[in-house]
């Protein structure tokens, strides 16, 4: 038995998530670059199993899932009332049902080389109090930034994991559909698996 409805349904399940998560990268001004190209799906089907992957960059993992940050309470990120609060660490990084995040920096920073590549790539600059460029070259930025999201951390962005629930949804009812369309037709046609 062939399953064409079947896999036809999970190509476009596949579809509609790289799609959404590439929505969603959008959204969170981080398309354009390597991890919103490297987006893609494989579905391979051996021996009436469905095998359906979804490829990415490596770091687009730790992009979605956010990571923990070594010490977040020396980077201030708002005023409260006057004072200078950091960020809350457990509502950035307790995911939905109160998962907590997996990663975490504890002693290894991030890489120095494709922050340094973002920061020219986006034209970033220090600006002195009255809003004029500093000096400082993009190594210099490179640094500032490997430091502080390795206090911080990086907020989770979720671009691919509410894409895929999202999509995922929908399938079950599609899935059925489809399974019994490849099983009627198998029956209408008379062929033996």
């Amino acid at each position: 038995m062939e399953y064409q409805e079947v896999k036809d349904v999970l190509d476009a399940f596949g579809d509609a998530v790289i799609d959404q998560a590439k929505i969603n990268l959008k959204k969170t001004d981080k398309a354009g670059g390597s991890l919103y190209k490297s987006l893609k799906k494989d579905l391979t089907v051996e021996q009436g199993i469905f095998l359906l992957d979804f490829l990415m960059e490596d770091y687009g993992v730790f992009q979605d899932a956010g990571v923990w940050g070594a010490k977040p309470s020396l980077v201030t990120t708002k005023k409260y009332k006057g004072k200078q609060k950091g960020r809350s660490t457990n509502s950035l990084f307790t995911g939905p049902n109160g998962i907590k995040n997996k990663f975490s920096y504890s002693s290894k920073k991030p890489p120095l080389e494709p922050l340094i590549k973002w920061a020219k790539y986006k034209k970033i600059r220090f600006r002195d109090s009255k809003g004029q460029f500093k000096k400082g070259n993009y190594k210099t930025i490179g640094f500032w930034l490997q430091k502080r999201i390795f206090a911080q951390g990086l907020k989770p962005t979720q671009f691919f994991s509410k894409a895929f629930r999202k999509e995922f949804k929908k399938l079950p009812s599609e899935l059925l559909e489809a399974f019994k369309i490849d099983v009627e037709r198998q029956i209408i046609l008379g062929t033996k698996q």
